[in-house]
């Protein structure tokens, strides 16, 4: 049994824009990789404001997602760190190109399919190339499957039910 567990939840955008991909050129573990825009979950945020911050500091551009494309879980070969990705599909707009990127981001540039495929080794992870397949077989689900749940009225405030 596993203990203390807890994966490293992330979100990323899929921006498409004439056949070409919305990405991030970012240095990790001392390596440039290329990546959607994409980050963790922070506490207080919803999935959808998790991935419009995401996209706006490490690509300065603004994401509006109409769908989710899937969830995707990988194990990290090295670390053995888990990653759930919730990946959206949407467009950009209001590109900034004078804002900073996050600290570790070169740069944002768009590609193809095929020249991520070229590129496959350079990928941050496999989730990046499988979220691009996923989007680009129609894989869609309605933003309303994701549910923010606000603690009910019904619990008083310390956590019992109240009658």
């Amino acid at each position: 049994m596993l203990r203390d567990w807890s994966p490293h939840v992330t979100v990323a955008a899929v921006a498409e824009r004439e056949g070409r991909f919305l990405l991030v050129e970012e240095r990790v573990d001392g390596r440039l990789v290329l990546n959607q825009p994409a980050g963790h979950w922070e506490a207080g945020e919803t999935l959808v404001d998790a991935v419009h911050r995401e996209t706006w500091e490490e690509a300065a551009w603004r994401f509006t997602p109409d769908a989710l494309v899937g969830i995707y879980r990988w194990i990290h070969p090295q670390s053995n760190a888990t990653y759930l990705r919730f990946a959206f599909c949407g467009s950009v707009f209001d590109h900034d190109p004078d804002r900073p990127l996050d600290e570790e981001i070169h740069r944002s540039l768009w590609m193809s399919a095929a020249e991520l495929r070229g590129v496959r080794h350079r990928l941050r992870s496999p989730q990046v190339l499988a979220t691009v397949d996923d989007y680009l077989r129609g894989k869609r689900y309605p933003l309303d499957c994701i549910r923010n749940l606000a603690v009910p009225e019904i619990l008083s405030h310390d956590g019992s039910c109240a009658n």
